[in-house]
């Protein structure tokens, strides 16, 4: 950020399910919400296919992780949480889903928008290479640039009211050996634990708080923090 610019003031976190952003930015976000920041989650997929329990339905878990999510948002303090309703599992980078992160950019102005990487990572393990998250993070980049900040791009949205909007950074979250930004989460970990803890149905009570702190543990290793989120930065000017 240059010296003569605004502070930063709105994020946003752009990703495939619920639950994505607690584990991937979720020490970020509390500290961001700490500090004042209007924080925005918009999730891509209704979060329909995770679950190996027989007796349940796609109908009952859509609800279930819905609520679950919204519970994990009130703990971190979110502005609001956007549920765009595509099929878990299914999630591709369409120009309609371009067109719907894109409004929500308008209607929200983020400076900083968080999301994942489209680039499928070979060396890092198969979570990382979900292809919703592939396709959440190439939609999310797109609605970026150039879809939110031009005029004559889906020009349906100048008639919601939605005026373009730039948004000056993106976060790639889970940047591994690409992170150029480090986030100190230590005075942040309890309440990014305790979001992650509230998809009772996708987190395991018992050790996720451990995982998660671990993880965060060997990113701030890197830069000498006790605990830290990295991300690969690219600024739009």
């Amino acid at each position: 950020m240059a010296e003569n610019e605004e502070p930063f003031q709105r994020g946003m976190v752009v990703m495939a399910h619920p639950d994505d952003a607690e584990w991937s930015c979720s020490g970020t976000v509390a500290k961001w919400c700490a500090e004042g920041w209007e924080v925005v989650y918009v999730l891509c997929t209704d979060g329909s296919k995770g679950s190996s329990d027989l007796e349940m339905t796609p109908e009952k878990l859509i609800k279930i992780r819905e609520k679950e999510q919204r519970n994990a948002g009130k703990v971190l303090g979110l502005k609001d949480v956007v549920f765009l309703g595509y099929p878990d599992a299914y999630l591709e980078p369409t120009l309609e889903l371009r067109k719907d992160i894109a409004r929500e950019i308008r209607r929200h102005k983020p400076d900083v928008l968080i999301t994942n990487s489209p680039a499928r990572d070979t060396e890092r393990g198969h979570y990382v290479s979900h292809p919703d998250h592939l396709a959440a993070g190439e939609a999310a980049l797109s609605a970026v640039f150039p879809t939110a900040r031009d005029r004559m791009t889906f020009p349906e949205l100048l008639d919601e009211g939605l005026e373009p909007h730039k948004v000056r950074e993106v976060w790639i979250a889970g940047g591994g050996d690409n992170a150029d930004k480090y986030v100190d989460v230590e005075a942040y970990m309890d309440t990014a634990v305790k979001a992650l803890k509230s998809h009772v149905s996708q987190v395991d009570q018992e050790n996720a708080g451990d995982w998660f702190r671990e993880g965060r543990i060997r990113t701030g290793e890197k830069i000498g923090m006790a605990y830290a989120e990295g991300f690969k930065r690219i600024p739009f000017g």
